[in-house]
C-alpha cells in the first residue's frame, strides 16, 4: 500500500523506535546500573556493551526485517526460512546476551537451521518447561507490522509464526499478534487504538479472554506494578502502561516519545526489551522525527548497522525504496 508522507516517517520510527529504546536500557537491564531519573544511552549491562549499541532485541529485529525486505511478506515458508537463517547467522556470532529460551532452542537447532526445524525445537522446549512465554519474541515485532500494513489477519499469522520459531508458548505468540497489531493501527492512524479492540483477531475464544484480562490490567494499572517483566505478559503490560500513563505534552506532542520511554525503563529488570517493545510502539506513534538526534546518531549494533539503516530497512518493507 502507498503510504502517505507522514505514515512513512512512522513506519520508520518502529524500528527506528525498537533500537533507541532497547540501546538506552540496555545499560540498567537488571539492575546494572542505578537509574537516575533520566535514561541514557550509557552501554554496560550484561552485555558490557558500548554506549548506544543495541543488544539482541535489536539484531533479532533486524533479522526478522531483513527477511521482510527481501520477500515483502513473512507468512511463506522462505521468509520464514530467510527469519531462521537470519537469527541463526547472529546467534552463531556468539552474542553477549541471549535470553535463556532463545539460547537453547538456537543451541539445539544449530548454525543454519530451516524455519520448520527452529519451530519444532522450540515446541519440543515448551512442552518440556513449565515456564516458557517468556518475552524473547515480543521484541522483534515491529518489522511484522510494517510487511503487513495492508492486511491485518495476514499480520497476526506472520507474526504468532515468528513467535513460535523460537517460543512454542502459545501465550508468547498471541502477545506478539496484539503488539504488531498496535503498532500497525499507530503507523496507519497516528496513534494506537485500545489493544482490546484486537482480541478478536486472537485463534481462540479462551485467548481473546486471557487477553482481554491483562490489557484491562495495563491501561489502569500504573507501570511499576508490571516489574519483574521477563515474562512475556508483563513485558507487554510494562510497555504499554508506560505509555498510556506518560502524560503527552500539550506544548510539544512528540516529546512524549523520550518521556514514555523513560518511564519504560524506569521499571526496571528487563529494561532492555520493555525499552525496545515500547520504542517500537512510540516510534510508530510519533513517528522518526520524535526521535533526538542524538540517539539516532548513536544507536548501532549487529550487524555493523546503525539506525539509518533501520530507517533504509523500513523503507525497503514498506515499498518506498
Amino acid at each position: 500500500m502507498e503510504l502517505s508522507p507522514d505514515q512513512l516517517d512512522r513506519a520508520r520510527g518502529a524500528l527506528l523506535g525498537a533500537a533507541v529504546g532497547d540501546a538506552l536500557g540496555t545499560g540498567y537491564e537488571f539492575e546494572s546500573a542505578p537509574f537516575t531519573g533520566q535514561a541514557e544511552m550509557i552501554g554496560g549491562g550484561l552485555g558490557n556493551f558500548a554506549p548506544g549499541e543495541w543488544s539482541d532485541d535489536t539484531a533479532q529485529t533486524y533479522a526478522v526485517a531483513a527477511a521482510a525486505a527481501k520477500h515483502h511478506e513473512l507468512r511463506s515458508p522462505e521468509a520464514l526460512d530467510s527469519v531462521a537463517l537470519g537469527i541463526g547467522k547472529w546467534f552463531a556470532d556468539d552474542p553477549p546476551d541471549v535470553g535463556n529460551i532463545t539460547r537453547a532452542v538456537l543451541i539445539e537447532a544449530g548454525p543454519q537451521p530451516s524455519a520448520a526445524h527452529l519451530k519444532g525445537v522450540a515446541r519440543y522446549y515448551y512442552v518440556r518447561h513449565d515456564r516458557s512465554a517468556g518475552n524473547g519474541s515480543l521484541m522483534r515485532t515491529a518489522p511484522v507490522a510494517l510487511a503487513h500494513l495492508d492486511d491485518p489477519w495476514a499480520l497476526v499469522q506472520a507474526a504468532m509464526a515468528i513467535s513460535y520459531l523460537t517460543h512454542g508458548d502459545p501465550l508468547a505468540a498471541e502477545a506478539c499478534a496484539i503488539w504488531s497489531l498496535g503498532i500497525r493501527s499507530s503507523v496507519l492512524l497516528g496513534g494506537m487504538e485500545p489493544l482490546d479492540t484486537f482480541v478478536r483477531y486472537l485463534p481462540t475464544e479462551a485467548a481473546q479472554t486471557r487477553w482481554a484480562q491483562f490489557l484491562r490490567a495495563a491501561e489502569t494499572d500504573p507501570p511499576a506494578v508490571f516489574t519483574p517483566n521477563g515474562w512475556v505478559v508483563s513485558a507487554l503490560q510494562a510497555a504499554l502502561s508506560s505509555i498510556r500513563h506518560t502524560p503527552i505534552p500539550p506544548w510539544k506532542p512528540k516529546d512524549h516519545f523520550a518521556e514514555a520511554l523513560n518511564t519504560a525503563i524506569s521499571v526496571g529488570n528487563d529494561t532492555d526489551t520493555v525499552g525496545s517493545i515500547a520504542g517500537a510502539a512510540l516510534g510508530a506513534q510519533w513517528g522518526a522525527d520524535a526521535i533526538p538526534q542524538k540517539w539516532r546518531e548513536m544507536v548501532h549494533g549487529w550487524p555493523n548497522a546503525t539506525g539509518e539503516d533501520l530507517v533504509a530497512l523500513a523503507d525497503r518493507i514498506v515499498g518506498a525504496a
